[in-house]
């Protein structure tokens, strides 16, 4: 199965020390242990994405340099995708507080740097999502159509944030107010597991990924939500290298999901969020069942020798299109 990561980042050197050394995520390494996730070249990165069926990468910029004094990491972000533009679709990462510097930041990094989308933290902007600051910047996104990913969950261990800033109500009255912008909620908004689930279920411009907390507490609910309510509004993010991509996967292959509704958040839902073409291997296969449903239909009506003669064209179909 083809898969798109909606929130990962390549674990080179540079990456590695700049998170572990991070004024915001310092004291989270040391709680997770992150000192374990090793070094590669972008190069082995996306040989590894190769092996694991991962067409498709989503790599999310930051920028909080006013509240917290970092340089954001967005150069990094564009020369990654540049380097491998059909592995990686790049999110500028914006200051709200920086005005209209940051909407000719996100002007130049679609219309001229090759990036798909904007990131906001709320959390390390420390304003609430509907803060008219950020206001520009969502219009300015629906403007060039393209998404914005809000970085959600309990900010860990991280200095001077406040969680109540990354609430999904909050989010709820910006996808109201701008119901062409597509929002992607990022770590389900843990933890608020039903909210979250109901402003994606209530907004038809809302998705969620779920990186990270799939097994914390109260989450049994996000799989319940994506089975029923909501099988076409969640996107797989690894969050790698905060998880290797590799255990998120083998975490995803342990859902109690629906086989339909796998394929949906495995790839389905990013590839119609970020406009590609749905999978061959799907469409194939669509096509095959459609075909063989004829063919049951035919044979049930006709006599020996025209059922035999059905049974070699659907046949004949069914090598085509495996071929």
């Amino acid at each position: 199965m083809n898969v798109i990561d909606f929130r990962f980042r390549p674990n080179t050197a540079a990456t590695l020390t700049g998170i572990q050394n991070s004024k915001m995520f310092k004291g989270l390494c040391q709680h997770i242990d992150f000192s374990r996730m090793k070094p590669q070249t972008v190069e082995e990165v996306v040989a590894d994405l190769d092996r694991h069926n991962v067409v498709l990468a989503v790599i999310t910029g930051r920028d909080c340099e006013t509240t917290y004094g970092s340089k954001s990491n967005n150069d990094s972000v564009i020369e990654f995708v540049k380097k491998f533009p059909n592995k990686f679709r790049g999110f500028i990462g914006l200051d709200p507080h920086k005005g209209m510097g940051a909407i000719a930041e996100l002007k130049a990094s679609v219309c001229d740097l090759g990036m798909h989308g904007a990131a906001v933290d709320p959390y390390l902007a420390q304003l609430y999502a509907n803060d008219a600051k950020y206001y520009p910047i969502y219009s300015k996104c629906c403007e060039l159509d393209v998404p914005i990913v809000f970085t959600t969950g309990p900010a860990t261990l991280v200095p001077n944030a406040i969680i109540d800033h990354v609430a999904p109500r909050y989010i709820d009255i910006v996808a109201r107010d701008f119901p062409e912008l597509k929002i992607i909620i990022s770590h389900g908004g843990y933890p608020w597991v039903n909210e979250a689930i109901t402003v994606a279920q209530r907004n038809r411009n809302v998705f969620i990924d779920l990186s990270e907390y799939e097994f914390s507490p109260m989450a049994e609910a996000y799989v319940q939500a994506a089975n029923t309510m909501i099988p076409d509004k969640i996107l797989y993010a690894s969050a790698h290298p905060f998880v290797p991509f590799t255990d998120a996967l083998k975490t995803y292959e342990s859902l109690p999901l629906k086989p339909e509704v796998r394929r949906k958040i495995m790839y389905e839902n990013a590839a119609g969020l970020l406009g590609l073409a749905p999978a061959a291997g799907a469409s194939a296969s669509a096509s095959a069942g459609a075909a063989a449903s004829a063919s049951a239909s035919v044979v049930g009506a006709a006599d020996g020798s025209v059922r035999d003669l059905v049974n070699d064209i659907v046949r004949e179909v069914l090598v085509r299109l495996d071929g």
